[in-house]
């Protein structure tokens, strides 16, 4: 139908279309369809396709805001920003430590919900109740999930599921380092590609990618937040997230793939360590790649308990549940378009 028109305006010119409207076709109507096509009768023009988004990855931060980006110090996540969508002020949880506000942003709930408000990890405790993203994901289209995590205190969400790969290190093993959970990632690239799947769990690459980058936050909490050292962490964090994405340009993923980050924390703030501010938190949230709005500053609300159901929004997956987390729906550029279910050998 759209070419038809295309064809027609080219043959006949706007005095011949108008003629034939004049033989019963309503000239209001189509009007109104090419405007919302955005073509208004000019040759070549083209309707803009909206990429279907296949994989997501979410880096999370901390000590990690606005004026983390001043002077250059994170080039790659300042691009990230310009490209994308963000708030500067999303709203975190109490109490403002690690862990909790961690299980809160994987489960879409507060922590008066899911209940944890410990921040080490407590192996009598028990793993989360509460449904997470990484189970949605599963139960509603399919969609495996791969976590890299940076502190002991979240072996808690560690669930062994068919649907979710762990891998973990944290400041207990003097090994462990931003480079270091990059190599990993690096790693189960290759492997997860081989043809033979990464362990037992997930063939391919997974859908969601969860990396957690906290050496900003925890060298700020001891340095100094105006420190040298605070600043060189915020290099090797960028860093970082400049290697991932070029893993997912390697793999001729990254025009499908959508990126979000946020923070556990604020410039200021240990979330190692309970906060005598009694007041919520608030964290950056941007979004950036397929289908998300250039340059966009959102106007709505946002905590951080969105990010799950935005991140399932992105895949063209939706849950039926009680979860407080709501997709933004602001950032999209196209309206929701359910995406297919994944067969089983896929």
């Amino acid at each position: 139908m759209i070419n038809w028109v295309f064809d027609w305006n080219k043959r006949e010119g706007p005095e011949g279309m108008l003629r034939r409207l004049n033989r019963g076709w309503s000239v209001r109507i189509l009007v109104t369809l090419c405007v919302a096509l955005g073509l208004w009768f000019q040759p070549g023009a083209a309707v803009a396709a909206v990429v279907q988004t296949e994989h997501v990855i979410l880096f999370v931060l901390e000590g990690f805001g606005q004026d983390s980006l001043k002077g250059g110090t994170m080039p790659t996540l300042s691009r990230v920003v310009k490209e994308g969508s963000v708030t500067w002020s999303a709203t975190a949880v109490k109490p403002a430590l690690r862990l909790p506000t961690m299980v809160s942003l994987i489960t879409g709930m507060p922590v008066e919900k899911h209940g944890i408000t410990w921040n080490v990890f407590e192996f009598s405790r028990g793993y989360p109740r509460v449904p997470s993203v990484f189970d949605y994901l599963d139960l509603s289209g399919g969609r495996d999930s791969a976590i890299f995590l940076m502190d002991e205190s979240l072996y808690q969400l560690a669930r062994p599921e068919p649907y979710t790969d762990y891998q973990m290190c944290g400041p207990l093993k003097p090994e462990c380092s931003t480079d270091r959970i990059v190599s990993y990632i690096r790693q189960y690239f290759q492997k997860a590609t081989s043809g033979h799947g990464y362990g037992h769990a997930i063939p391919a690459l997974p859908h969601f990618l969860v990396v957690h980058l906290p050496e900003a936050g925890r060298v700020g909490a001891v340095q100094g937040w105006t420190s040298k050292e605070y600043r060189e962490a915020l290099r090797s964090v960028d860093k970082a997230i400049t290697s991932v994405l070029d893993l997912y340009k390697e793999k001729k993923l990254i025009k499908g793939t959508t990126l979000f980050v946020t923070s556990l924390s604020a410039p200021g703030q240990d979330p190692g360590q309970e906060q005598a501010d009694a007041a919520v938190p608030m964290v950056p949230w941007i979004a950036s790649g397929g289908g998300v709005k250039h340059g966009y500053a959102i106007h709505q609300p946002v905590s951080i308990l969105d990010t799950g159901a935005t991140v399932m929004r992105t895949l063209g997956l939706q849950t039926h549940t009680e979860w407080e987390s709501h997709a933004v729906e602001e950032i999209f550029q196209a309206a929701f378009v359910p995406a297919p279910r994944l067969s089983l050998l896929e």
